[in-house]
């Protein structure tokens, strides 16, 4: 099975829901089979990518995780402002 970026698969299930697209970066760590995504936003983009109680953080952690399960390995995604 080909190896999946997750690094551009989380960055492109943000980049369309914030206003700075340009601002979207992301940093992966692999620790044997977990994966640790870091994103970071524009501080005004912080919300919407959480979003109320957390529903699009959870929404685009489950659509990594599926990918993740495909390969045997687990993902967590953490969400930051870039100051």
């Amino acid at each position: 099975m080909a190896e999946i970026n997750y690094e551009s698969l989380v960055a492109e299930l943000i980049k369309p829901l914030v206003t700075h697209p340009e601002d979207v970066k992301t940093t992966s760590s692999i620790d044997g089979d977990k994966v640790l995504v870091k994103a970071l936003v524009n501080p005004d983009d912080l919300g919407r990518v959480i979003g109320k109680k957390g529903r699009v953080a959870s929404a685009i952690r489950t659509i990594a995780h599926a990918a993740a399960i495909r390969q045997k390995q687990s993902l967590d995604i953490e969400f930051s402002a870039n100051e």
